[in-house]
C-alpha cells in the first residue's frame, strides 16, 4: 500500500508540473548550444517558421536516416521559409560529431542537460534519451504541428507538405 501512495504521488507531481504543448499554444523559448558551440535561443526565430525535431541519440540508424533525410530536403523546406533544427540529448561534441560525418546542412542542438526536451515533453522518463517528436513552430512563434508518430525516413517531407499547407491557408 506504502508503494502505491509513494507512486500514486510520484505520478500525480509529474502531471501536475508537466504542462502539455499543445497545437496553436507558444512554443516554449529555450537557450543552448548549438553543434558548433554557438548560443542558440528560439526567441531569435520570430519572424521565420521553424522545424524542431526531436530525437533519441546522435548516429544512431534511425536518427541518422532522418537526419540525412532532412538534409538531403533541406531545400524544398528552406524554399517555404523555414529552417530545420535537430535536438538531442546529446553533448555539443557528439553533436558536432554528427553533423561533420554526414555532412549535414541544418543546425543541430545540444541538450545535454535534456532541459529543451523536459520543456517539449520529449524526454524519456527512464532514459536520459529524447522520444522521437517533430515540431512546427510558426512565424509567431506558436506550436503548428506535433508529430508525435514519426517516420524518421518520411519526416523531411511530411514537413515539407505541412508547412505548404499551413502557407496556403
Amino acid at each position: 500500500m506504502k508503494i502505491f501512495f509513494f507512486v500514486s504521488t510520484l505520478l500525480f507531481f509529474h502531471l501536475a508540473h508537466t504542462k502539455e504543448i499543445m497545437i496553436n499554444s507558444p512554443a516554449p523559448t529555450f537557450k543552448s548550444k548549438t553543434h558548433d558551440g554557438i548560443d542558440f535561443d528560439l526567441n531569435s526565430r520570430k519572424g521565420h517558421w521553424t522545424v524542431l525535431y526531436f530525437y533519441p541519440k546522435a548516429d544512431t540508424p534511425g536518427c541518422t536516416k532522418q537526419a540525412c533525410a532532412f538534409r538531403d530536403s533541406i531545400k524544398i523546406i528552406r524554399d517555404q521559409g523555414a529552417d530545420v533544427f535537430g535536438v538531442s540529448i546529446d553533448t555539443v561534441e557528439d553533436q558536432a560529431k554528427f553533423h561533420k560525418k554526414y555532412h549535414l546542412n541544418f543546425t543541430l542542438i545540444a541538450d545535454a542537460d535534456g532541459k529543451v526536451a523536459n520543456l517539449y515533453g520529449t524526454k524519456m522518463t527512464d532514459k536520459n534519451l529524447s522520444q522521437r517528436w517533430t515540431f512546427i513552430i510558426d512565424p509567431t512563434l506558436n506550436i503548428r504541428s506535433i508529430d508525435r508518430q514519426v517516420d524518421p525516413v518520411k519526416d523531411a517531407d511530411k514537413v515539407a507538405a505541412a508547412i505548404t499547407d499551413f502557407k496556403n491557408k
